[in-house]
């Protein structure tokens, strides 16, 4: 069966640009909503020291203070820079490492349980904070942040000439 060629071009012209601006409406929610709760995640490790050392410390992490500190410190400030949504891609990496380290060292038996109860595995705190880590990684921070005014101010196209 062929389609007609009338009917796509009327479903790419007036279905496809309001899903685009859909996108990065959820983007956005999606950035605004996470990157707060990395934040104070971050912030109440660098407050108090003590606890996330003390638990990297029972779980046999190496040098478990400095440990703490990064961690504190990408998720803190991570959490800002997806807020704003500057840099959004390239703090998505050592956000995307953190949060796999996180997963397999301090939920390693939910990781272990992906198909025998993936439901505790896709309950875990780390499996939510890494799928929207991963998603800002793969379609960007949207049209509403730092890096897109950013990238069309420095490579406009032609049309805004």
């Amino acid at each position: 069966m062929k389609i007609p060629s009338g009917i796509v071009a009327r479903y790419f012209r007036w279905f496809v640009p309001p899903a685009n601006v859909l996108q990065s409406l959820l983007l956005l929610v999606i950035r605004l909503y996470w990157g707060w709760e990395l934040f104070l995640t971050g912030k109440g490790k660098l407050i108090d020291l003590q606890k996330p050392t003390e638990y990297f410390q029972s779980l046999g992490i190496p040098l478990p203070h400095a440990q703490a500190i990064l961690a504190g410190a990408t998720e803190c400030f991570g959490g800002l820079f997806l807020l704003a949504g500057l840099c959004s891609r390239l703090i998505s990496i050592p956000l995307t490492i953190l949060l796999t380290v996180a997963y397999l060292t301090a939920d390693l038996d939910k990781v272990k349980m992906i198909f025998s109860d993936p439901d505790k595995f896709l309950k875990a705190d780390e499996f939510l904070f890494l799928s929207v880590v991963v998603v800002v990684f793969a379609f960007g921070p949207g049209k509403v942040s730092i890096d897109w005014l950013i990238k069309h101010k420095v490579s406009p196209s032609p049309d805004s000439a």
